[in-house]
């Protein structure tokens, strides 16, 4: 069966980070959300995938080709004027339109069992069935309302915890029949969730809910970013871990070829290094903390539960907290960045989350 990747958004709630990269590319643990995507894809047998674009697609383009290095065959759409979600499916109609097909966010990270999406979608003759997942904080999703034969009766968009009539939310995996492009108007925007899914339950049309196992998590904000960082690291969420693992005194290290930490630096926690890093004598790490490639930590450095994304330098005696460094960032010494993510190098740009 082939899948879609929606790859064309913005990213405005990762700003400054996306300022730099589109969505799809930032890094959890060091490898782009869409290339954990797109492995999740293969392992479940979607092979033969399209994602449309529409910013910074030739970032997407140079990084992830045809898709073979990550044993896939990757088509691109290019959308000049973003269309909605549904309307971007639309544009990939005629790749998607042979059979039944997945449709994933582009800014997921998950270890859902597809398969077993795909199978209840088959046993119950679904339309469109809908990855869904239980949650305690539903004010901020979509929720998702179902009988007890598991079909969807209804929505509510965002509402508060005490009005949801359900704890579900849409996961943004979607499994669909070709025939749902007969319900999808043939211009202009149109959105899966406000208006082609409340459409077909209002005409009686079957449906799904399907509730997704495992690990689910949208990077959407600088917050959920970070978590789902720690999350892999911590074995939380299943995906591929680069770098070889080890012990370190009371740390656990993924160390990327080339890279080294001096004999002074003190560890603890959880803490990953890309390739050609280097940790000076006298730095500390605490909780969980992400470097990426060629990552210069200097000496009295104090790094804690933070991401720092290839090529910056952290100047000496510089204390991050809770935050994301972006690409190529010079931190200067005794900067103090808590809760902050950046992509400059002068502290007073950065950006508090």
């Amino acid at each position: 069966m082939k899948a879609m990747v929606l790859a064309a958004g913005v990213g405005s709630r990762l700003e400054p980070l996306t300022t730099q990269v589109p969505k799809p590319i930032v890094p959890v643990a060091n490898v782009p959300v869409m290339e954990h995507l797109l492995k999740l894809l293969a392992k479940h047998g979607f092979t033969d995938i399209c994602a449309n674009l529409h910013y910074m697609p030739e970032k997407l383009t140079e990084y992830f080709g045809d898709g073979s290095q990550f044993g896939v065959k990757l088509n691109f759409r290019f959308e000049e004027k973003l269309s909605g979600d549904a309307g971007g499916v639309r544009a990939c109609r005629e790749f998607l339109q042979d059979g039944t097909f997945i449709v994933i966010m582009g800014d997921l990270i998950t270890d859902a069992d597809l398969t077993k999406v795909i199978q209840e979608h088959k046993k119950k003759k679904a339309l469109v069935s809908i990855g869904i997942k239980e949650v305690d904080d539903v004010s901020q999703f979509g929720v998702v309302v179902t009988d007890d034969n598991g079909f969807i009766t209804g929505f509510q968009e965002k509402p508060s915890n005490e009005e949801a009539l359900s704890k579900f939310i849409s996961t943004g995996i979607y499994v669909l029949e070709p025939e749902v492009f007969d319900h999808i108007p043939a211009t202009g925007d149109y959105g899966f969730g406000r208006q082609l899914f409340p459409t077909l339950v209002a005409k009686r049309l079957p449906v799904l809910g399907v509730e997704i196992e495992g690990y689910w998590s949208d990077v959407g904000c600088v917050e959920k970013l970070r978590e789902a960082n720690f999350d892999a690291l911590s074995g939380k969420v299943k995906v591929d871990l680069l770098g070889k693992k080890e012990k370190r005194g009371d740390a656990t290290v993924w160390l990327g070829e080339n890279s080294r930490i001096d004999e002074g630096a003190k560890l603890s926690g959880l803490l990953m290094l890309g390739r050609n890093c280097k940790v000076h004598t006298g730095a500390t790490f605490g909780g969980t903390v992400v470097l990426g490639d060629d990552v210069v930590v200097e000496s009295g450095v104090h790094i804690v539960d933070s991401v720092v994304w290839s090529g910056s330098k952290i100047g000496a005696n510089a204390e991050i907290k809770n935050s994301v460094i972006g690409y190529d960032c010079t931190v200067a010494g005794g900067t103090n960045y808590n809760e902050v993510a950046t992509v400059d190098s002068q502290s007073e740009t950065a950006v508090a989350r």
